[in-house]
């Protein structure tokens, strides 16, 4: 893809309890978890809508959803991205 990687255990450690959830298929700790992430921004590879879902990642002392997020593609690839959508990560598992 180009992108960088990121090994899990450089995440940070509210990004490794998401990926905990995503694996178990939640409870997610907001609504918007798992809804269609668009691409619109063209960095992840190029995929038919509905491909890849954004996770929200907790970030302590926020009072939203913060910028952080967790995009997984459905065959399994995940992304990371700390600045919402202005760059991203595959993340190493």
């Amino acid at each position: 893809s180009g992108l960088p990687l990121v090994a899990v255990d450089s995440l940070p450690q509210e990004a490794v309890t998401t990926l905990g959830l995503i694996d178990a298929g939640g409870p997610f700790p907001y609504e918007q978890d798992g809804a269609t992430f668009q691409n619109r921004e063209g960095l992840l590879p190029k995929r038919e809508s509905g491909y890849y879902r954004e996770y929200t990642v907790v970030t302590p002392g926020s009072a939203d959803r913060g910028a952080r997020r967790i995009v997984a593609g459905a065959d399994g690839e995940m992304y990371w991205t700390a600045d919402h959508y202005d760059s991203f990560a595959w993340i190493a598992r």
